[in-house]
């Protein structure tokens, strides 16, 4: 596989996937339960005071639906990725997908969560926007990135490397 390749992909992942944040993030977008199931708990807590409650739990079908959505998103990009890298293996497959996957994770918990969220209007919640603190949580935003998002980046790695297995 050529390294060159792969350094672009994961600018051109990058860039993907900040952009899908973006665009989801839009209008009312971000008041869904899958939304704000990524918010730490103390803003949702505000944000459900003054707003109608609804369940933004792991188990809520808004948010399961959206992983599910996210992960056939993240299998066809990165099945894109593997096979223009040259993956031929389920192991390079495997390994080249869930690379990108930790990449995507460390880009969107120190760049997107850490600078971009904390800071930018467009993702406060209604009635949460003096929270500065609560916003500028780097520990919630850490602790999602390694668990459970270490455990969901397994799910597309094994699907890339299946579906290159197949392919190839």
């Amino acid at each position: 596989m050529d390294i060159t390749v792969i350094l672009i992909e994961m600018l051109i992942f990058a860039a993907l996937f900040t952009a899908i944040i973006f665009s989801y993030y839009r209008g009312d977008r971000k008041y869904s339960p899958a939304s704000i199931h990524n918010y730490p708990s103390d803003i949702q807590e505000e944000y459900f005071r003054t707003h109608e409650r609804v369940d933004v739990s792991y188990k809520s079908k808004n948010v399961i639906l959206t992983k599910g959505l996210g992960i056939l998103i993240f299998t066809g990009i990165l099945l894109a990725c593997s096979l223009v890298a040259g993956a031929e293996t389920f192991r390079q497959g495997f390994l080249l997908t869930f690379g990108l996957m930790v990449w995507i994770g460390i880009y969107d918990t120190c760049f997107l969560d850490w600078v971009l969220f904390a800071n930018l209007p467009m993702f406060r919640l209604e009635g949460t926007e003096h929270m500065d603190d609560a916003y500028h949580q780097k520990w919630f935003h850490l602790k999602g990135m390694l668990f459970p998002g270490i455990v969901f980046a397994l799910i597309p790695a094994a699907l890339v490397g299946w579906l290159v297995m197949v392919i190839r």
